[in-house]
């Protein structure tokens, strides 16, 4: 059978493989476009096998919302290069809105879920896009939000993606206080939102640090004790969101901005792309902190 432009057309719109890719699968199949769809996706499938032992520690988090809630994902690639890409914007932008409808709990149920209507799975809508995209892809993680009645959820992006945040606000209804305090956990990466968080097993290692490095610069015992206790607060100031100094106005901490304005911080989630995985370390911070002080 002979392979028409339109026929190579028609399928490369199907699937999103390259041209050439399109044609082979066709001559291969005899023009059959049914068995050429089936074709691609096997060998999409072969080619990621042989991308699974690569290192995918870059990529994009990104932030999908409507009224109800707000979902944020993180898709790893092999290079930084790729979050470019339309294609991988496209897939981003799919996930996130799978999430958001779907509500899978963990990633390996969203993977077995069918997406965007189709019969297929968002393992082999991945699968698909390491073919055509040519890079090892892989979602590694999300969180939604659920929005409740008088709370805000806020979300920030910075640098194209490289950090996400949401963070959710009871007490108002204000999406730029709930993004303000989105922005300035992008900037300064607590760990904590408050000090009930904190394992004491890590309050007690960090005060048994503190009263040994305070007994070492020759303090007399009798107030080792109060010191200690000074220098943990500074501690959690470092840990705690509640306790840290706003980044839009240091003369109050993040617990008295919010508290002025009625509300109360629920929770928070922060992803900085590859954090934990084998990757080279940067430095968002200052960037961060100067976009929001503006």
């Amino acid at each position: 059978m002979a392979i028409t432009a339109n026929l190579v057309k028609e399928l490369r719109e199907k699937t999103g493989a390259g041209m050439m890719d399109c044609k082979k699968a066709l001559q291969e199949t005899d023009g059959d476009l049914d068995k050429a769809v089936e074709y691609l996706r096997e060998k999409g499938m072969s080619k990621a096998a042989k991308k699974a032992d690569r290192i995918a520690a870059e990529g994009s988090t990104h932030i999908v919302a409507n009224d109800q809630a707000a979902a944020m994902i993180e898709v790893n690639a092999e290079t930084d290069f790729v979050a470019k890409n339309d294609q991988f914007k496209q897939l981003l932008n799919d996930l996130a809105n799978h999430v958001l409808n779907h509500r899978p709990a963990t990633v390996e149920e969203a993977f077995e879920q069918t997406i965007n209507g189709t019969e297929q799975t968002v393992s082999e809508y991945i699968t698909s896009a390491i073919a055509t995209i040519g890079e090892k892809i892989s979602l590694r993680r999300f969180e939604v939000f659920e929005q409740g009645d008088n709370s805000a959820i806020g979300n920030y992006i910075h640098m194209g993606g490289k950090i996400g945040v949401l963070t959710q606000l009871d007490g108002t209804t204000d999406e730029a206080v709930a993004k303000d305090i989105a922005m300035h956990i992008a900037a300064i990466n607590p760990q904590y939102l408050s000090r009930d968080e904190v394992d004491q097993e890590i309050v007690d290692k960090e005060r048994e640090r503190l009263k040994q490095q305070a007994l070492e610069e020759g303090k007399p015992e009798h107030i080792v004790e109060k010191m200690v206790e000074g220098r943990l607060g500074k501690f959690f100031e470092e840990i705690c969101l509640l306790d840290q100094a706003f980044v839009k106005d240091s003369d109050q901490t993040v617990k008295q901005y919010v508290e002025s304005k009625g509300a109360t911080i629920n929770t928070f989630v922060r992803y900085e792309v590859g954090e934990g995985m084998e990757k080279r370390e940067e430095n968002f911070a200052d960037e961060v902190m100067s976009q929001v002080k503006k």
